[in-house]
């Protein structure tokens, strides 16, 4: 209801769970799916890998809601390829606005559990590899950041504070198309997918804290 009456948003379909979330994905390919954690058949976690991983849903950015108790579906969320994930006591306007930030690629991650997600994922990270690369891809992320240039460390930072690519552009001075170009370059020297997995590679470098925040 809230996303239907928001003029600029349209929504394609509704699945009652994970198995018929991914089949819908495929056939109607919507530039964003707001994925439940809990789902019968197939859990949310485990539809989201399906939709990562399948590269004919490249395009395809899910944005995963939770609650505080689940973070163990959170840390799978992240392994899983997710864009980001959102509290369900979220109110309307911060949905709108993470279905938006989603579609324009930047990350999502609730600032209210952020820190305490993220410290406790790089704990599990070191003993398992991060979504979207090879065997080391841990250790191969963070070496790749030797290769990064200063403003793209620059972006890093800024991207790990949770800031969308319009206020890493205003804060560096930099237009949304130089930032994007940015992130991507970062991905392809990290070996990783997505944003929020550049997030928490900045925390597993030591680059950035839990608190740190925008």
């Amino acid at each position: 209801m809230i996303l239907d009456n928001e003029p600029d948003v349209t929504v394609v379909g509704e699945a009652g769970d994970g198995e018929t979330a991914v089949a819908m994905a495929r056939a109607v390919r919507p530039d964003v799916v707001l994925m439940d954690v809990r789902m019968p058949r197939l859990d949310g976690i485990g539809a989201t890998a399906r939709i990562a991983a399948d590269p004919d849903l490249a395009g395809v950015r899910t944005l995963v809601l939770t609650t505080f108790d689940d973070d163990e579906y959170v840390y799978g969320a992240l392994r899983a390829g997710a864009a980001g994930f959102l509290l369900k006591d979220a109110d309307p306007q911060t949905l709108v606005d993470a279905v938006h930030r989603v579609r324009a690629g930047d990350s999502l991650l609730d600032p209210a559990v952020t820190g305490r997600i993220i410290s406790t994922y790089v704990e599990l990270a070191r003993h398992t590899p991060l979504a979207g690369g090879g065997a080391d891809d841990g250790a191969g992320a963070t070496g790749g950041l030797d290769s990064a240039t200063p403003r793209e460390r620059e972006v890093l930072l800024a991207v790990a504070r949770g800031l969308s690519n319009r206020e890493i552009g205003a804060e560096l001075h930099l237009t949304e198309a130089t930032v994007k170009s940015h992130v991507r370059s970062l991905l392809t020297k990290v070996g990783l997918t997505n944003r929020v997995q550049l997030v928490v590679l900045a925390y597993e470098a030591g680059l950035v804290r839990p608190g740190d925040r925008a």
